[in-house]
């Protein structure tokens, strides 16, 4: 008796794929990935968010790698990773947008329908307006969201607006080596993990 696939009567499709796509694209503990969502979903509480976790088998973070972490050069707080995930539900696409700080682990995520170069600027800054110090540095991979790619940029004619937006609040852009995504954290090292975490969202109700 009752439904035969367990849903949540408080969250959405989108919702939980963004939940599940945090959790396993950044590994952090569940009050983390509270705090990194509760602006994106009001409504999100820790009961809520814990009974999520539980549904789709994740609310034990992962014992540690056996192989040995690479290790990353120190640096001064405000030096942010930001990458996109995609998410894929019963309702169609969208993407998650999440910065990370090396240093100090702050994580700011935001959903949106389209992943544009406009978007993309958006969600800068949005990160600079929420994270309470300087952001200095912030590493991309060679994306069309933040990166221009015709010709007319090799000559310098083209300014993106991603980097507009670093060059407005005094941040320097570095981009990920092409066929290096683990200069970009956890994050791109997970993506086949988020599609397997997330794949059965796309089913329609039964």
């Amino acid at each position: 008796m009752g439904p035969k696939e367990r849903r949540s009567t408080v969250l959405s499709a989108l919702e939980e794929a963004a939940i599940v796509s945090l959790r396993v694209q950044a590994r952090l503990p569940l009050d983390d990935v509270y705090i990194a969502l509760k602006d994106v979903i009001p409504h999100l509480s820790r009961s809520s968010l814990h009974r999520c976790l539980q549904r789709h088998g994740i609310s034990r973070l992962p014992k540690p790698d056996r192989e040995k972490p690479k290790r990353f050069k120190s640096y001064e707080i405000g030096y942010f990773h930001i990458d996109i995930a995609e998410l894929r539900y019963e309702g169609g696409k969208a993407f998650l947008f999440v910065a990370v700080d090396r240093t100090s682990k702050i994580v700011v995520a935001r959903i949106y329908r389209k992943a544009t170069k406009l978007v993309a600027a958006g969600f800068l800054k949005a990160l600079v307006k929420t994270v309470p110090y300087k952001i200095h540095t912030v590493l991309t991979d060679n994306g069309v969201q933040f990166v221009q790619h015709d010709r007319r940029a090799e000559r310098g004619f083209v300014d993106h607006i991603f980097g507009a937006v670093c060059s407005a609040n005094d941040i320097e852009h570095r981009q990920t080596k092409p066929y290096h995504p683990w200069t970009n954290g956890q994050a791109e090292r997970m993506v086949r993990t988020i599609k397997d975490g997330t794949k059965h969202l796309d089913q329609p109700n039964r």
